[in-house]
């Protein structure tokens, strides 16, 4: 048994990357021994006026940005108000408050179960604020917006001094915190004349991502592209005013970003995570580094830059509701949301529409609130419109979007370059007039039970084949699985002589049983048939339900003005409807219906969906 986990961990490591392994042993000995990031001296930073007042501007959308609260994972409100300054250490979830702030940020452990989700900590201190606070004051709003402005910012470095502490211990957040005390600059018309406490803030937090951005790249995945586009911003800002480490902070962001885009961003456009999220949040990274680069003057990024910041673009436009601006909740989600010139967690058309109006110049969306964003940024609408967006596989990432009609599916098949972070092979979404009839179960938290953290990144959380109850993937610590699974005829998208659109994949795991799914998609109905065999005991198959009176009976179940209803080749052993969790924000977990169907021997399982031609449109998501 440990032979076979030792050989399994060297596979794994093989497929990561034996670069990246050394990277990240490299880090680590570092941070033990006390050198390298670890050994960065304190440096005092102070507060004060930090912005100064800013000089009339051009007009801004008419409705101001909303005030207070400021929302945690842009759900859970926060108790800060302009009189009283928010607890940077307090875990909201559950009331406790992070201890050893004082500590080096090398020497806090990555989870403590005393405390709780570090993230809880992380999400103000990610500084999302600074922006909205900037719109009130750009605005012409009461000056409180900016007084109160400075006065989180100094009370926050009092509380945070570099390089100690919990807000100090990830790049990445480090980095994010750049990108918004940047753009904040920008709105306030500040960028080339800052306040000196500005400027060593900049400093120090550059500092600290410069150090470890060998851990950044032995991730693979948004840490480098976040770190990089801070560094390059960062840089050049510095650049700017004149300090002396600027060049070096930006010639090294702009190697970083464009290395990090090469590598991670897949000609398809797919992301290194396998996340709509996390898409969102790296694509934001590009468009900001894009722009700030044109304001700077600076010579353009590299060709593949641009080739795969537009097929990046594309690939969120391709999941994204036009109608809505939601998309389907796949891959993991930590609630990241960068640059929020607008409301709406979970509208990405403000993150679409700036990324094709920079990289395609073109509008993905034509007029309406997403290009807030746009007129924040001193952007016109671009006065091309992009094409409706149609069915595709994105091979080189391994999703598949069915269009027709009323109706999107979004579909996964295995196809991993990068480690997956789910289980979630051959899920399905199914969207009926713009919402996820079929979903998938969302992410909840990186720092939960490992039962509920199983259920939400394991197969038992998504739409598809769970074999013998346990996963699709053996799992060799929290991010990590083994035995990667690889595609078996994956089939280009195909019309049918009646029309309707075919399209099929299939998998084999690491212990010989398999899954074979097909999906037609047709004006009023899709069918999805599901060829499970090699198992040992039994195969589960689920459909997680939009929230609704759903009914079930005699294998028919009835809800939402649609009716799903189950054939099959062989008997089936257990059709129930029960109750589970799902999480569209990071920290909350919802109550959702799920159809279990169990089989104990080798079967094709058909789930007819189908709907009326004529139903009631326009419902919101729960």
């Amino acid at each position: 048994m440990a032979g076979d986990l030792i050989g399994l961990k060297v596979q794994t490591a093989i497929k990561l990357g034996l670069g990246n392994v050394g990277r990240l042993l490299w880090y680590k000995l570092q941070l033990k021994s006390g050198t390298g990031p670890a050994a960065l001296a304190p440096r005092a930073v102070v507060g004060g006026e930090v912005f100064r007042a800013p000089e009339p501007g051009s007009p801004y959308p008419k409705e101001p940005p909303p005030a207070l609260p400021l929302r945690y994972f842009g759900w859970l409100e926060s108790s800060a108000s302009l009189s009283r300054e928010p607890d940077w250490f307090l875990n909201p979830d559950n009331g406790l408050h992070f201890s050893h702030v004082d500590a080096p940020w090398h020497k806090l452990p990555d989870f403590d179960p005393a405390f709780g989700d570090i993230k809880w900590v992380w999400e103000l201190s990610r500084w999302d604020w600074i922006v909205r606070f900037a719109q009130h004051v750009r605005r012409g709003a009461d000056p409180v917006w900016r007084e109160t402005l400075n006065r989180w910012l100094t009370d926050w470095l009092s509380k945070n001094p570099p390089y100690r502490g919990p807000n100090w211990k990830c790049g990445q957040e480090t980095s994010l915190r750049v990108l918004n005390l940047a753009y904040a600059a920008r709105l306030l018309d500040q960028v080339a004349t800052q306040s000196k406490p500005l400027v060593e803030m900049v400093l120090a937090h550059l500092e600290r991502i410069a150090a470890s951005t060998h851990y950044a790249m032995a991730q693979d995945n948004n840490h480098g592209t976040s770190e990089g586009a801070a560094l390059f911003v960062g840089g050049t800002w510095m650049m700017h005013c004149k300090a002396d480490a600027g060049k070096t902070f930006a010639d090294k962001g702009r190697r970083l970003i464009e290395d990090r885009v090469a590598r991670l961003v897949m000609p398809d456009g797919t992301f290194s995570q396998y996340s709509v999220n996390y898409h969102r949040l790296m694509l934001d990274t590009l468009s900001m580094a894009e722009l700030w680069r044109r304001d700077m003057g600076e010579p353009a990024f590299s060709v593949i830059f641009y080739d795969r910041a537009k097929a990046a673009t594309e690939w969120l436009r391709a999941m994204v509701s036009a109608d809505t601006g939601d998309a389907p909740n796949i891959g993991a989600n930590d609630g990241a949301r960068l640059l929020q010139l607008s409301e709406g967690y979970r509208d990405y058309r403000p993150s679409v529409q700036l990324a094709s109006a920079l990289f395609w110049d073109r509008s993905a969306y034509g007029a309406g609130p997403w290009n807030d964003s746009l007129r924040w940024l001193g952007l016109d609408e671009p006065a091309t419109r992009m094409p409706e967006p149609g069915s595709r596989v994105f091979a080189d990432g391994g999703f598949a979007v069915l269009r027709k009609g009323d109706v999107r599916i979004v579909a996964r098949f295995p196809r991993f370059r990068f480690r997956p972070g789910h289980a979630d092979a051959l899920h399905v979404d199914l969207w009926y007039r713009e919402r996820d009839i079929l979903r998938d179960s969302g992410t909840y938290s990186y720092s939960t039970t490992p039962d509920r953290m199983a259920h939400f990144t394991g197969c038992e959380g998504h739409n598809t084949i769970q074999f013998d109850d346990r996963d699709q993937m053996p799992k060799i610590s929290r991010f990590l699985y083994g035995s990667w699974l690889t595609s078996e005829g994956v089939e280009p998208i195909r019309e049918r002589g009646d029309g309707s659109l075919e399209w099929s994949a299939a998998y084999t795991d690491w212990l010989g049983a398999r899954h074979r799914r097909v999906i037609v998609l047709s004006d009023a109905t899709c069918e999805i048939s599901d060829t499970v065999s090699h198992f040992k005991s039994r195969a589960v198959l689920r459909w997680h339900l939009a929230p609704g009176a759903w009914t079930l009976k005699d294998n028919v179940l009835e809800g939402n003005d649609l009716r799903l209803e189950l054939r099959s080749s062989g008997a089936l052993d257990r059709v129930r409807l029960v109750e589970s969790e799902a999480s569209l924000y990071y920290g909350r977990a919802d109550r959702i219906p799920v159809l279990e169907v169990e089989m104990t021997s080798p079967a094709t399982v058909v789930t007819t969906v189908s709907w009326p031609l004529a139903a009631t449109s326009g419902v919101s998501r729960q």
